[in-house]
C-alpha cells in the first residue's frame, strides 16, 4: 500500500512552498508550548529539498523552538492552575509531568538539555520548568543548546545525505513508514504491559 509515498510527496511539496520557513517557525514555536507535532517532520524534508539552506532551517527551528519554550515556561509559571486538569491527578500528561519533575530534581539544568532528545514532548519540560520556578537564564541556555544540537543534527544528516538520500528515501519510504508503524505498535503494547 503506497500510503507513505503520497504523504512523502506532499511533505516535499510543502517544504518547497514560498512560506515554508514561516510554517516551520510557527510549528517549532507551537510544539515547544502546546502543539503535539515535532518540527523535525518539516525540518528534515526542507533540509533535504534545499541542502544549501539546511543550517538556515535548523537555526530558524532552534530560535522559534526556544521562543516557544519561553512561552511554555510562562504557562507553567503563571497559568499552571489552568492546565492542572492535564497534568494533575488522572490528567493526560500526569505521568510525563511527574517524570519530568523527577528529572529536574535529579539533573536540573541538564534535564532541559536532555529534553531536546527525549521521547517526552518538549512542552512538558518547558511547562514544568516554569511550574517549579527553574531559573530563567539557565532554562534558556539549556534550551538553546539542547534544541540546537537536535535540529542541527537533523539538518546535518539531511545535508550530508543530500540528493542520494532523497532518492533512496523516495524509493523505500513505504517500507520504512510501515516498519515505523509496526515498531510503534509493538512499543506501545510492551509499554502497556
Amino acid at each position: 500500500m503506497k500510503l507513505f509515498s503520497s504523504l512523502y510527496e506532499k511533505v516535499m511539496t510543502w517544504s518547497k512552498h514560498p512560506h515554508a520557513e514561516r510554517y516551520l517557525a510557527g510549528l517549532s514555536f507551537s510544539e515547544s508550548s502546546f502543539f503535539p507535532i515535532p518540527p523535525d517532520i518539516m525540518l528534515a524534508p526542507m533540509a533535504l529539498a534545499k541542502t544549501d539552506k539546511a543550517f538556515r532551517f535548523a537555526l530558524i527551528t532552534t530560535v522559534a523552538s526556544v521562543l516557544g519554550g519561553i512561552f511554555g515556561y510562562a504557562i507553567g509559571l503563571w497559568f499552571i492552575d489552568l492546565i492542572q486538569p492535564l497534568v494533575g491527578s488522572g490528567g493526560r500528561w500526569e505521568e510525563k509531568f511527574i517524570l519530568t519533575q523527577e528529572w529536574f530534581s535529579e539533573w536540573g539544568f541538564w534535564a532541559i538539555f536532555i529534553a531536546g532528545f527525549s521521547p517526552i514532548p518538549y512542552k512538558v519540560f518547558t511547562i514544568s520548568a516554569g511550574a517549579i520556578g527553574m531559573l530563567f537564564i539557565p532554562f534558556v541556555l539549556a534550551s538553546l543548546i539542547g534544541r540546537g544540537a537536535r535540529f542541527f543534527l537533523v539538518a546535518s544528516l539531511m545535508k550530508w545525505g543530500g540528493q542520494e538520500m532523497e532518492l533512496k528515501l523516495r524509493k523505500y519510504v513505504d517500507i520504512i513508514g510501515w516498519l515505523v508503524v509496526i515498531v510503534g505498535v509493538i512499543a506501545y503494547i510492551i509499554y502497556k504491559l
